[in-house]
């Protein structure tokens, strides 16, 4: 057995703190099943010690001139990139992602999204006129406070720059409290914020789970913002405790998104969806888990989407190579085995895959790559997410029906569109309930804005628009612009 890690501190007012009344979790590593780590969890004070250190740091960061915010996190870049390795290997450790895919696509997402941040803020402006017709009205954007910072551990560095970094340009201090399943990653980013130079206080972090330090964040009086990144169950709970002060509430929630694939789409379009669907164990909130087929391509479809399941390696996140590793947990185990049984039970017909651990696999929390055909858009493995290997396929008669189906759903993060019919495309983009369309395999620019409707929930992360969410604005009347 490796040794287990004691990482039971928390990144307080710039200085690294035990905590007040130490509760000890293992960190598991989802491919051996074995620990790597120890953390604790947060109560009440260690909560009220890092809002109360932000509280402190807010007002001077908030009048620090942008231009110091942005060399600030362009330092961080250049750390945050340095130790890419060492964050590579706690993700893999802590969730489960393979060793090439974590620091090729986990850390890199965190770098991309950062680069993101900069280009958007460099021409980021605070005071903006309203319009032509009204010369000395203006609108002010300004930073929101105390932003509390809750995130998952699926994409754990992909959620917190989402936050972290819009939050710190806006001028805001923050609260970070990541996934207690999977901090390790975290805890190193905070290393990297501390190597950079970020003042005392402006940034927190307090390990803790939603009961305890997420509960305690959602209703704390001097916490102005909260920004979440998880389940719709979660997220409805945050919302209803957030509600007696009125916080400023973002949700990034889950998703069930509707893969359209027309009999024009391109010959790798089944293929593209099915390796979406798998990729990072299923374990994605805009993963393409309904396969909508037109039915005269619907039989090859479901052929080739079988193969793809069946050639999909399944093996431990510490080899390189291309596969997928486990899902994060036993208790997610236990939920997508759940899952596959009801896909089964209700009629749904298995063509690859199935419940169990893959052949040759013993332990781990790994799950086969699976596939069903024939589903209706009313079974559960079509209605609720499952955030696992699982691929359900749907034929459809008329692009009617494929909008009727694809938005038959109480999710709205992200649909997907196949076909070389550009004015299809077109009609189809803007018809699907969803905060974002992709369509051919062709993905969203750099800055775009990430996000949803419905229970998906309603933030919108990344670029500018990602900025502005972590700030408030201001209407001001009567400015004199010759001062």
């Amino acid at each position: 057995m490796a040794e287990v890690m004691d990482k039971r501190s928390f990144y307080i007012d710039g200085s690294w703190v035990a905590p007040a009344a130490p509760r000890d979790l293992e960190v598991i590593d989802p491919s051996t099943e074995e620990p790597v780590a120890v953390i604790s969890l947060g109560d009440q004070a260690d909560t009220d010690r890092a809002v109360a250190a932000a509280k402190r740091a807010f007002p001077a960061w908030a009048a620090t001139p942008p231009a110091e915010r942005l060399a600030l996190v362009e330092k961080i870049l250049e750390i945050y990139e340095r130790r890419a390795p060492g964050m590579a290997r706690a993700i893999t450790m802590e969730m489960g992602a393979p060793a090439d895919m974590s620091l090729g696509d986990q850390v890199e997402s965190g770098s991309y999204h950062i680069r993101n941040f900069i280009t958007a803020f460099r021409d980021f402006r605070f005071i903006r006129p309203l319009g032509d017709h009204a010369p000395t009205s203006m609108v002010a954007w300004e930073p929101v406070g105390v932003v509390a910072l809750i995130t998952p551990w699926n994409w754990p560095m992909n959620q917190v720059t989402l936050k972290v970094i819009p939050a710190l340009l806006a001028g805001n201090a923050s609260v970070l409290k990541p996934s207690e399943i999977a901090p390790l990653s975290s805890m190193i980013f905070a290393e990297i914020l501390d190597e950079a130079g970020v003042p005392a206080g402006v940034f927190n972090l307090v390990n803790g789970d939603g009961a305890g330090v997420g509960s305690q964040l959602s209703v704390h009086p001097d916490v102005e913002m909260i920004s979440f990144t998880g389940s719709t169950r979660a997220g409805i709970a945050i919302s209803k405790a957030a509600a007696d002060s009125l916080k400023k509430v973002c949700l990034e929630l889950g998703g069930k998104g509707a893969n359209l694939i027309f009999a024009d789409a391109d010959d790798k379009a089944v293929v593209r969806g099915a390796r979406h669907c798998f990729y990072n164990s299923g374990q994605s909130c805009n993963a393409p888990t309904r396969m909508l087929v037109e039915r005269s391509a619907y039989d090859r479809a479901v052929e080739i989407a079988a193969q793809v399941a069946n050639e999909t390696a399944v093996a431990s996140a510490h080899q390189p190579g291309r596969h997928i590793g486990p899902v994060v947990s036993k208790q997610q185990w236990d939920k997508i085995q759940g899952l596959i049984q009801a896909g089964i039970d209700e009629g749904a017909r298995l063509v690859a895959g199935g419940t169990g651990l893959p052949e040759g696999v013993n332990r781990g929390y790994f799950v086969r790559p699976t596939v069903f055909a024939d589903v209706t858009n009313d079974m559960t493995i079509a209605q609720q997410e499952i955030f696992g290997p699982v691929l359900s396929i749907i034929p459809f008669d008329s692009e009617e029906e494929a909008v009727r189906i694809a938005n038959d759903t109480p999710y709205g993060l992200t649909n997907y569109v196949q076909s070389q019919d550009g004015a299809r495309r077109n009609r189809l983009a803007r018809r699907l309930r969803s905060g974002m369309v992709e369509m051919n395999g062709v993905s969203r620019g750099a800055g775009s804005a990430f996000g949803g409707v419905k229970m998906s929930g309603r933030a919108r992360e990344g670029g500018v628009m990602g900025l502005e969410e972590f700030m408030d604005s201001k209407a001001i009347s009567g400015w004199d612009t010759d001062a």
